[in-house]
C-alpha cells in the first residue's frame, strides 16, 4: 500500500467515523473548499446532487442532527490514486437505531463513491456519491441457487 493510499484511507474512515458520532467540526475539516470554478458535490442515497461546501455541510448537519444512533463497517474497500486525485470507493454495510423511543434497528447497504484531491491541507473529500442496494427476496433466491 502506498503512503497516498494509506492516507486517502486513513481520512476516509475519520469521514464515516465523523458521522457516527455527529461530529460536524471534523465534517467541515474532511471536505475540500470550493474554489471559484468548482464546488464540492454531495449525492445522499435518495436525494438530489448537492453542489457547493455550505450546502452539503447543512445536508450532514441535518442528517446528523436526526440520527440517534448509526454505525459503519466499510467493505469491498478500492482506491486508485491519479496525481493529485483519488477515487475510493466501498460498499458501506450500515446500522441504524429505529425511530425515536423504540429499541430496533435496522440494517442496510450502500455502495459508494468518494473522490479526494491532495491540498496543501492534505486528501480532502471533494465528492461523496451513495447509492442504495436494494435487498429483497429475489437476493435469497439467487444466494441459494449458488450454493447448490
Amino acid at each position: 500500500m502506498s503512503v497516498d493510499t494509506a492516507a486517502i484511507e486513513t481520512v476516509n474512515q475519520e469521514f464515516y467515523t465523523a458521522i457516527e458520532n455527529a461530529d460536524l467540526d471534523k465534517m467541515t475539516e474532511i471536505w475540500a473548499e470550493d474554489s471559484a470554478d468548482e464546488q464540492v458535490s454531495c449525492v445522499h442515497p435518495g436525494w438530489t446532487l448537492l453542489t457547493g461546501r455550505s450546502e452539503v455541510l447543512r445536508s450532514w448537519a441535518l442528517i446528523m442532527a436526526n440520527t440517534t444512533y448509526i454505525q459503519f463497517v466499510l467493505t469491498d474497500v478500492s482506491t486508485t490514486v491519479l496525481g493529485d486525485v483519488a477515487v475510493l470507493t466501498c460498499v458501506e454495510n450500515i446500522l441504524t437505531a429505529g425511530e425515536e423511543g423504540e429499541s430496533s434497528f435496522a440494517a442496510g447497504k450502500v455502495v459508494a463513491s468518494n473522490v479526494y484531491l491532495r491540498t496543501a491541507q492534505g486528501w480532502r473529500l471533494w465528492m461523496h456519491h451513495g447509492s442504495p442496494v436494494l435487498q429483497g427476496d429475489d437476493d435469497e433466491e439467487e444466494e441459494g441457487e449458488l450454493e447448490r
